[in-house]
């Protein structure tokens, strides 16, 4: 007989309580998980056991709660404490590997016995049994009869809300809605949000358009038109970003990048394009067609650029969705894409040149200021929005963007950038322009 049913048996009701935590303290026994509490059942006071590997007594209530805990987050402590504090024993569910991919079409970051081994270890969890049942909305079914819980918790964005619903009813058991909620300094809320933070690259390029900005925004696309871009070097990164920020290169879709978030939808919800996440991806010399969500035409690396491009910064801060409803001239911008489009196709940076040169016009025309003359250029515009930012500079010969650069305490060299077979390869600043670019931001 174990030293708490002894002490239960051989004291009164309230000698009880007192002789089990003696016996804690004499004998050093571990009761980690177990819960002495007073309740009125037949006999009067009797003692209760929960926690890991204890039975069920009388007025303790059982709660369940299922998901796939692809990969356990913050999220899921505070969901699974919040569960705990309904009840007196919780019991995880969670569907196996077979299943997960067989009824949800996932694999499985954790192999069934270290997810089991991991929520086991949780102070808040009890038990944990497999989800078995072939049924999107109920893979957990089997288990729940089985184990016959007074409560079923969910979050409130639950997907399968009524067929949960049905399933307590007829067992009797209770649906709690819980808030999706974090411990304080968190934000993780998803499995998912989790797993593409951690499969975000840690370094991405920036971007230059040549032409047809504006033509990635839903409400502005031209079917049949285009969209010319080009990733460029030096790479950013969450940690290191040396480029101006707000400044036309494509920052704020680099920035969901980095951070594993949805980057087209983020640039769509801001009420702009979704050219800078596309070609951030993609990297290489990219022509697009016009349209509401990214469709790539063509690709090269870009190569044909190397040593031939250069930004400018104006110096002045931009902001692309405070522009977005600006009066432009569409058809112009158009054109100038599809001879864009042309430069690419055949690697010729005076064509490429004449494009760039036509956006510029449409710029203008759209009341933005005239870019400073830059020795030896072919042509410059606007990044992006453009009304300030970073300007796009075109050179014929290396040997003359070189000369420009020695002339323009504001011009940088960039470089086309096209990522190998997916790897994360980053370009850091030649410590000449580093210098430069850090001396600059310094006066702003």
């Amino acid at each position: 007989m174990s030293v708490a049913r002894r002490a239960l048996r051989q004291g009164g009701a309230e000698a009880s309580i007192y002789d089990v935590e003696n016996s804690r303290a004499e004998r050093g026994e571990d009761f980690k998980g177990a819960r002495v509490v007073k309740t009125q059942g037949e006999n009067g006071l009797s003692l209760l056991w929960g926690g890991k590997n204890g039975r069920l007594r009388e007025g303790m209530k059982k709660v369940f709660v299922t998901g796939a805990f692809s990969v356990v987050h913050a999220g899921h402590v505070q969901f699974l404490r919040d569960a705990r504090r309904l009840g007196d024993r919780l019991i995880v569910s969670f569907p196996t590997e077979e299943l997960l991919w067989k009824i949800y079409g996932r694999k499985s970051v954790l192999r069934d016995a270290d997810k089991e081994a991991l929520l086991m270890s949780l102070s808040m969890v009890d038990d944990v049994v497999y989800s078995t049942d072939e049924d999107a909305a109920l893979s957990f079914r089997s288990a729940f009869l089985k184990e016959r819980p007074d409560i079923l918790a969910v979050t409130a964005d639950d997907p399968y809300l009524d067929a949960k619903k049905a399933l307590c009813a007829e067992v009797g058991a209770e649906l709690v809605i819980l808030e999706k909620t974090v411990p304080k300094n968190s934000s993780t809320t998803s499995s998912t949000e989790a797993i593409n933070r951690a499969k975000a690259p840690a370094h991405v390029p920036l971007r230059v358009d040549f032409a047809g900005g504006w033509l990635d925004v839903p409400a502005y696309s031209i079917e049949g038109e285009y969209i010319v871009n080009c990733a460029i070097s030096p790479t950013v990164s969450l940690r290191d970003w040396e480029y101006r920020k707000g400044a036309g290169l494509g920052g704020s879709g680099a920035w969901s990048v980095l951070n594993g978030w949805d980057p087209v939808k983020s640039e769509l919800d801001l009420g702009v394009g979704w050219q800078d996440p596309a070609v951030i991806a993609e990297t290489g010399a990219c022509v697009w067609k016009s349209g509401p969500r990214p469709l790539l035409d063509f690709k090269n690396t870009g190569q044909f650029l190397a040593g031939r491009l250069a930004v400018y910064d104006t110096r002045i801060r931009h902001d692309t969705p405070g522009l977005a409803s600006r009066e432009r001239d569409f058809s112009m911008i158009a054109r100038a894409a599809r001879i864009a489009r042309l430069g690419v196709q055949q690697q010729d940076v005076d064509i490429l040149a004449i494009a760039v040169t036509m956006n510029y016009h449409a710029q203008l025309k759209e009341g933005m200021q005239p870019l400073p003359s830059i020795p030896r250029s072919l042509a410059g515009k606007y990044c992006g929005g453009g009304h300030g930012g970073y300007a796009v500079h075109l050179f014929e010969t290396a040997e003359d963007r070189a000369e420009a650069l020695a002339q323009c305490e504001d011009l940088y060299p960039v470089e086309p950038y096209c990522r190998t077979f997916g790897r994360d390869e980053p370009v850091s600043w030649n410590p000449l322009y580093l210098e430069r670019i850090q001396r600059s931001k310094a006066r702003s």
